[in-house]
């Protein structure tokens, strides 16, 4: 492995583990604030910054086993890592399509809180930056594991802006569904990007196998 590639590794290994802590900080504060002021839309917020999570271990994974095994090919670690992400991104739909239909059923209102409008105000700028830097060093290395994971980024900052909209929008208008449709293109989007994670991660699987697409 070159000495630039190996940088570039470092690099994205240090974006991998700060995905993780900032996420798992995330969720547990959203889900404590949520549930205390009783704000579902806050509630799930935090539950899905483990999705995240998941994804960011993949991604840390997959990066320690290149790193240690520089010889081999990348080929299979970079299929593992595709099929995790994936896996993610159909959880993520899974948890917005469940908290769409509760908040449906029970007529759920979303609720105006200041800790909902700050979180979601941090998580934007600091989500911004974290996708921007995965896609950039993913290009580098030309990983398109490191860019999956920035797409999953990517939804995290839909997401901050789905619930700073939710609560502003209710708060002026009393439209009480703004979240509910939101969350709507959340998930068309997640279940998109999962379905375009599998497919690369079969298409690795069959550039190994020398298999006809």
């Amino acid at each position: 492995m070159e000495q630039s590639e190996l940088k570039f590794y470092q690099i994205a290994y240090r974006l991998s583990l700060f995905t993780i802590f900032y996420n798992v900080v995330e969720g547990v504060v959203s889900m404590m604030l949520g549930y205390q002021d009783e704000t579902l839309t806050l509630f799930g917020f935090g539950v899905d910054s483990f999705i995240e999570v998941m994804s960011g271990i993949g991604l840390a994974v997959m990066i320690l086993r290149i790193r240690r095994n520089p010889a081999s090919s990348k080929g299979g670690f970079e299929i593992r890592a595709l099929q995790i992400t994936g896996s993610a991104f159909y959880l993520l739909s899974a948890g917005l399509l469940f908290g769409m239909i509760v908040s449906i059923i029970n007529n759920h209102k979303p609720e105006a809180t200041i800790w909902g409008v700050v979180i979601s105000l941090i998580s934007i700028v600091v989500m911004v930056w974290l996708m921007k830097a995965k896609k950039k060093i993913g290009k580098q290395l030309n990983s398109e594991p490191i860019v999956a994971d920035a797409n999953c980024t990517k939804i995290c900052v839909y997401m901050s802006l789905v619930l700073l909209a939710a609560s502003l929008i209710y708060e002026f208008t009393g439209f009480a569904y703004a979240d509910v449709i939101g969350t709507a293109g959340l998930v068309y989007f997640s279940i998109s990007e999962g379905k375009e994670a599998f497919e690369k991660a079969k298409g690795k699987e069959c550039v190994c196998g020398h298999c006809e697409s």
